[in-house]
C-alpha cells in the first residue's frame, strides 16, 4: 500500500465529509523560527535527518546528499542558532536526543543504530555534559529500539525493543505461518545492565486488538502492536503506548498484568466528549490523574482528524475519561508518524509534531508563543535550560 495521500499534497483543514490529509513531511531548508513571541528562554534538543522518513517511499532517495538529511543530535537556542551537535559514525542513525538525570547529575541521552522497517536496532547512550559517553545499554543482549529510553530516579532505564517471531496471523488477515514483530518493554538496571522486567505485547495483547496491521515499507514482518513509549505511572507501574492498537496500557511492573486500557477496542474507561485519539505517541502522566499524549490521529493510511496534544483526566471510581484540553496547531497539522509533548516548568508545553515538521510552544491557555519549521521533522523535541559544551 502506498502513502500517496501525504506526498505532494497540501494539508486540508477538513470538513464534515472529508478527513484532512497528512501534512507534507518536508519543511524548511533549515531550522527556521517563524514565531518567537514570549517563548520560554532556553534550548531545544532534537534529532535531525531522514531516518524516520524512510517510512515514506521515495523520500530518502529524493533527499540523499542534502546536508539537512544527515542524522545528527542537535541543540538550538530559541532563535534557531545551532549551539551543539553530535554526528554519528557513517551508516548510523540517532534519535530521541534529550537531557535526563543519572546519579543526580544532568546527562545527555540518545538512541543510536540502524533504522529498519519502522523501528530501530541499536543501543542507548548516556553521555556527560560534554558529550562523552559514560554508559551504553542494550535490552539484555538484544538491540534496543529507537522509540523509548527513559531513566528513572533510582537508576533504572525503560527501553523498547522489537523481536521477530513466527505467528498465526489469520486473525488480522495475514498468513497462518507468518512473521510479526513482538513489541517488548524492558526495565534495565543501568549500573549492572541486568534486565529487571521484560513485558511482551504478544503475550498480553490479542492480535485482534490491532487497529493497523499492514507491513511497513522495507519490512517482511507484520507490526500489529508498535510500542512507542514507556513511562511510570504515579504508583510506579508502567504506562505503555502502542500505536497500532491505538491504546495506552497501564501494566503492573511486578507481574506484567494489564491493569487498565485507555482507548482502542477495549477501553477500561468510557471516553467522554472529545476524548478521541488514534495512532498516538508519548503517553505520560501530567499529574496524578491526568494523562498527556500526542494524538497523531493518522497512520498515513487512515486519518481521523487533526493531530493534537490531549490532556485526559481518568476517574478510576467511575471508569470515565474526560477531556481536559486538546491542543492543535494553527496550521492544522496532521502528523502520520512520531510526535511528543513535553512540560516546561512555567506551565507551557513544547510540542514536537513528528513527521509534520514543526516544533512549537504553547501556553496553558493554548496561545502559540513559539514555532519553528524543520527540514524533515523529528521523532521528539525536548526543552532544556542548559546546553552541553564540547
Amino acid at each position: 500500500m502506498a502513502l500517496s495521500i501525504g506526498i505532494g499534497a497540501a494539508p486540508l483543514t477538513g470538513s464534515a465529509t472529508a478527513a484532512p490529509l497528512p501534512t507534507l513531511p518536508i519543511g524548511a531548508l533549515k531550522y527556521t523560527v517563524d514565531v518567537n513571541a514570549g517563548a520560554t528562554p532556553g534550548y531545544v534538543y532534537y534529532s535531525s535527518g531522514i531516518s524516520a522518513a524512510a517510512l515514506v517511499p521515495g523520500v530518502s532517495k529524493a533527499v540523499s546528499g542534502i546536508p539537512a538529511a544527515t542524522s545528527a543530535n542537535i541543540v538550538v537556542d530559541k532563535a534557531g542558532r545551532e549551539v551543539w551537535r553530535y554526528d554519528p559514525p557513517a551508516g548510523q542513525d540517532v534519535s530521541n536526543f534529550r537531557t535526563q538525570t543519572y546519579h543526580g547529575k544532568r546527562v545527555l541521552t540518545w538512541w543510536q543504530g540502524e533504522t529498519v522497517g519502522g523501528h530501530g536496532s541499536g543501543a542507548d547512550y548516556i553521555a556527560d555534559e560534554h558529550g562523552r559517553v559514560i554508559e551504553k545499554l542494550d535490552a539484555g543482549g538484544a538491540p534496543t529500539d529507537v522509540h523509548e529510553f527513559r531513566l528513572t530516579p533510582d537508576g533504572r532505564a525503560l527501553v523498547t525493543s522489537y523481536h521477530k517471531v513466527d505467528a498465526d496471523l489469520t486473525a488480522i488477515g495475514g498468513p497462518k505461518n507468518g512473521t510479526m514483530y513482538d513489541a517488548v518493554a524492558s526495565v534495565v538496571d543501568v549500573a549492572t545492565k541486568r534486565v529487571l522486567m521484560r513485558w511482551s505485547a504478544a503475550r498480553h495483547v490479542p492480535l485482534t486488538d490491532a487497529t493497523a496491521t499492514d507491513k511497513l515499507p522495507g519490512s517482511d514482518a507484520y507490526d500489529p502492536f508498535h510500542i512507542n513509549s514507556i513511562a511510570l505511572d504515579p504508583d510506579g507501574d508502567l504506562v505503555i503506548s502502542m500505536r497500532d492498537t491505538s491504546t495506552v496500557y497501564d501494566v503492573d511492573i511486578r507481574t506484567g498484568a494489564i491493569k487498565w486500557r485507555l482507548g482502542g477496542k477495549h477501553s477500561t474507561f468510557t471516553l467522554g466528549r472529545g476524548v478521541q485519539f488514534a495512532f498516538q505517541h508519548d503517553a505520560e502522566f501530567a499529574s496524578s490523574n491526568t494523562i498527556r499524549l500526542f494524538n497523531n490521529n493518522s497512520s498515513g493510511f487512515e486519518t481521523d482528524g487533526l493531530s493534537s496534544v490531549q490532556w485526559i483526566r481518568l476517574d478510576h471510581a467511575t471508569h470515565r475519561a474526560t477531556l481536559v484540553r486538546n491542543q492543535t496547531h494553527p496550521d492544522n497539522l496532521v502528523a502520520f508518524a512520531m510526535g511528543d509533548a513535553q512540560p516546561i516548568p512555567n506551565g507551557n508545553t513544547l510540542v514536537g509534531w513528528g513527521m509534520a515538521p514543526h516544533i512549537s510552544e504553547f501556553t496553558p491557555s493554548g496561545k502559540m508563543v513559539y514555532d519553528a519549521r524543520l527540514p524533515f521533522g523529528t521523532y521528539r523535541a525536548y526543552p532544556a535550560d542548559w546546553a552541553p559544551t564540547h
